[in-house]
């Protein structure tokens, strides 16, 4: 698959299959393709951590608050990313400009691993509603989860979606 179709086809999974394990292969070719993804002054400040099991479960649990996210306790493998501190000159560029560096990275790193799980077969749905406290404890970490990824193989038959998006004349403009 190229990137277009990669992007074509990924969609956020809400049905998954549970009695199906993913590989470990796969999720080291997902964790390797985001180690390769760009970030400001290649500083890369965030952690991934993988959770399989009953921490993925208690995971899973930590972003159903008020109903949301039923589905997340179907998939397999939720990755959780969370904030780490600024390299010095990533830091300085940040404060010097009033741009959050870190948030952008983090972006750029749940859409490369997103799109390397499409590759390889699996699905993904990127999670932002979630207890940053209870998740920390369960992982043991010091800074802030922004984002959770659920990882798995869809249910079989679940349909690929059409895609909603603005017109392209919309989204771009052109200044020559």
């Amino acid at each position: 698959m190229n990137f277009t179709e990669i992007a074509k086809n990924r969609q956020s999974c809400r049905s998954y299959d549970e009695t199906k394990f993913v590989e470990q292969e796969k999720i080291d070719a997902i964790l390797e393709t985001v180690r390769l993804a760009p970030s400001a002054c290649n500083g890369q400040p965030y952690h991934i951590t993988v959770c399989r099991g009953q921490t993925a479960k208690e995971v899973a649990k930590a972003t159903m608050g008020m109903g949301m996210n039923k589905f997340a306790s179907q998939a397999p493998v939720l990755m959780v990313l969370s904030e780490e501190p600024y390299i010095r000159t990533a830091a300085v560029g940040a404060k010097l400009k009033g741009n959050d560096y870190r948030s952008i990275d983090i972006g750029i790193a749940a859409a490369y691993l997103t799109a390397e799980a499409a590759a390889q077969g699996l699905g993904t749905c990127i999670l932002g509603w979630l207890d940053d406290e209870k998740i920390r404890k369960l992982c043991d970490l010091s800074h802030p989860v922004r984002l959770v990824i659920t990882v798995g193989y869809a249910k079989e038959g679940d349909p690929l979606r059409p895609k909603k998006r603005k017109e392209f004349e919309k989204l771009v403009s052109e200044k020559v």
